[in-house]
């Protein structure tokens, strides 16, 4: 290779060694791009399943925003169960999961499997409650939470709660965004109470901080509402420089605590076994 092209490569590895952000996705086969509006045009008269399906297929298509795969860092410090303070970091997904382009994009609540299978493509999981927390106290854009009352769970009330979000998101740029929805959950198996058709929900943060929904197991695992969302964190986390799975950290007796503030054990994925009953 000629000079001029290694130090066009150099170029490329700097950008990229020196970026702030990290880029979690997936290859894409036999990409036909579908917008966020459009998709709701499509779906507006879909079932739970029905949606769920259609998103999968065009999500695994590739039709996922850019800015979405771009995943911010949070640093942070977190105790032990020791009272150890540690430098943590980990890499969270800017906004919920959503379809589309950046141009034309829409978030999707989905239920607890959808979320999982496109999280582990992505080499992602669902956030704990405390890790919820550190991404509001984070975030660059803290929203308000907007609440729906009538026909929660329909296609059309998901499309609209989106349009006001976007409202509420007018002129201030990209950036984290928190306080917008109620975050599906990994959590403690005493939440289920020894139910394995469940889904775990937390957050919906007010401005003030407190998160309008306590950690919360009572709807069944294929319920969704336009107040769900999905986001994704990526499995490596960073604790003092060195990298940990998350999965291997959850199992960690000492470790575990910069992730989850609970003793019992913690489900990593939906579906999920329960311990107690094996």
């Amino acid at each position: 290779m000629t000079k001029i092209t290694y130090w066009f490569l150099g170029l490329i590895v700097c950008a990229l060694s020196c970026t702030q952000f990290k880029k979690v996705a997936f290859k894409a086969e036999n990409y036909i791009p579908i917008s966020g509006s459009e998709f709701y045009r499509i779906a507006t008269s879909f079932s739970v399943k029905q949606r769920d399906s259609l998103f999968l297929a065009l999500a695994n298509e590739g039709n996922i925003p850019a800015f979405f795969q771009k995943f911010v860092p949070i640093n942070t410090k977190l105790k032990d169960k020791n009272g150890i303070l540690h430098q943590v970091k980990f890499y969270v997904s800017p906004d919920y999961l959503m379809i589309g382009s950046n141009k034309d994009y829409a978030r999707v609540p989905v239920s607890p499997f959808t979320a999982q299978v496109l999280a582990d493509k992505m080499n992602c999981f669902l956030p704990t409650a405390l890790i919820v927390d550190q991404i509001y106290l984070h975030s660059k854009h803290q929203l308000s939470p907007i609440p729906m009352f009538a026909f929660r769970d329909s296609t059309p009330t998901f499309w609209q709660h989106h349009l006001m979000i976007e409202g509420q998101l007018r002129n201030k740029g990209k950036g984290l965004v928190a306080g917008i929805k109620k975050d599906l959950i990994i959590c403690s198996e005493r939440y289920f109470k020894g139910k394995t058709n469940r889904v775990a929900i937390y957050g919906w943060h007010k401005l003030d901080g407190k998160p309008i929904q306590p950690i919360y197991t009572g709807h069944i695992d294929s319920y969704v509402d336009y107040s769900h969302g999905a986001r994704f964190i990526y499995r490596i986390i960073e604790v003092d420089g060195k990298k940990y799975d998350y999965e291997d950290l959850l199992l960690n007796p000492t470790f575990k605590y910069l992730l989850t503030n609970d003793d019992a054990p913690t489900i990593t994925k939906y579906p999920y076994s329960l311990q107690s009953l094996e």
